[in-house]
């Protein structure tokens, strides 16, 4: 009689997993294409071509997929096991002995499998793509270039721009580019090396420049001369846009380069709530796909059974996008108001498991 059961586990299981992955399939492949169709305006900009666009889109599949594939889950367990409430599969399952607990832990272990498969993406293989992708869109400027290690480069004129890293700021309705870890090389007309300058933050405010903490080497004939100035302005050219969208950003990192940047920025005082959102929400990630189909799974014992893929499908979306909202409104209060986003990642999940705790209870009674 033990063989019965893993039998029947089996075959929930297969039927979750294929409506999880047909949903998931669709969403990636209505992304993917509306995201190709929105890169044929930049094509032809720089030395931007079709091809490059192609495997821009390609590269950011990987991306794609791992932000895709909560609400894919959620949506294709309710679209399963509503399809086995409707056959009236689950009641007979049922009717052979099986709990509810069981049939849960049927969706939830095939599902773990598959979020385990997403957290190693998320890891390695999406911030990869996404890099690279990134740094083929930067082609649309002649001038721009990222490197994988060095960091962004750009030129103007006989000026080389090099940055470490940089990112867009917000304080009091004022928004601004800035760039650490900066070195300007300047050289003549005939290519010899004028002078090297390390900067220790760029910020472009306004439309103009400004460079704090600058350390200047000038090459001239026969000496060397270095000079020190606290803080002086740059005219320059550069775009700033195309320079905010090619900086290095947070969520290209893996879980170690992150927790190495919130160090760093701790050490020397620096915000770093950005980088600990995205930290504490590539651990939260698994929790958060496993809470939203628990608290899903309530609903095939009831209200699934007499409702069309139409009322599974709209339970889907509004379990995915409540739990969006939540995560949103706490992960903003804790940026806001500077609390631990351990918290504020912890209490969507918990909100949801307690709903499907509650909906188990009363379904039982």
């Amino acid at each position: 009689m033990r063989l019965q059961p893993r039998l029947h586990d089996h075959y929930v299981a297969r039927t979750v997993i294929l409506t999880v992955l047909a949903t998931w399939g669709v969403l990636l492949g209505l992304d993917v294409v509306m995201a190709f169709a929105g890169e044929f305006g930049e094509i032809g900009k720089g030395s931007y071509t079709i091809n490059h666009a192609i495997a821009a889109t390609g590269l950011s599949i990987p991306w794609r997929a791992y932000n895709l594939f909560p609400t894919a889950a959620v949506i294709g367990a309710l679209l399963g096991l509503g399809q086995l409430a409707a056959t009236s599969e689950l009641t007979a399952l049922r009717a052979l002995g099986l709990s509810r607990r069981r049939l849960s832990i049927s969706v939830a272990l095939p599902l773990a499998l598959l979020t385990l498969l997403m957290v190693a993406n998320g890891e390695a293989l999406a911030p990869w793509g996404e890099e690279r992708s990134q740094a083929l869109r930067s082609t649309r400027h002649q001038d721009l270039v990222v490197a994988q290690y060095s960091g962004l480069w750009a030129r103007e004129g006989g000026m080389f721009l090099n940055a470490r890293t940089g990112e867009q700021k917000a304080r009091n309705g004022d928004q601004w580019l800035e760039l650490q870890g900066v070195r300007l090389f300047q050289f003549d007309a005939e290519g010899r090396l004028q002078s090297i300058a390390n900067v220790r933050v760029a910020e472009h405010r306004k439309g103009k420049w400004l460079l704090r903490d600058v350390e200047r080497t000038v090459f001239g004939a026969k000496s060397v001369q270095r000079t020190r100035i606290p803080e002086e302005r740059w005219e320059s050219g550069l775009d700033e846009t195309a320079l905010a969208a090619s900086v290095t950003k947070p969520r290209n990192m893996g879980s170690g380069e992150l927790r190495r940047s919130i160090d760093y920025r701790k050490r020397n005082g620096l915000q770093s709530s950005d980088f600990e959102e995205i930290y504490w929400g590539r651990w939260f990630y698994p929790l958060n796909v496993l809470a939203l189909c628990l608290a899903a799974i309530p609903f095939a014992f009831g209200s699934l059974r007499s409702g069309g893929y139409g009322k599974r499908l709209f339970l889907g979306i509004v379990f995915a996008l409540g739990f969006w909202v939540l995560q949103q409104v706490f992960t903003r209060l804790a940026g806001i108001y500077h609390f631990d986003f351990r918290i504020a990642y912890a209490m969507p999940p918990a909100i949801m498991l307690g709903v499907s705790l509650w909906l188990f209870k009363r379904r039982s009674g």
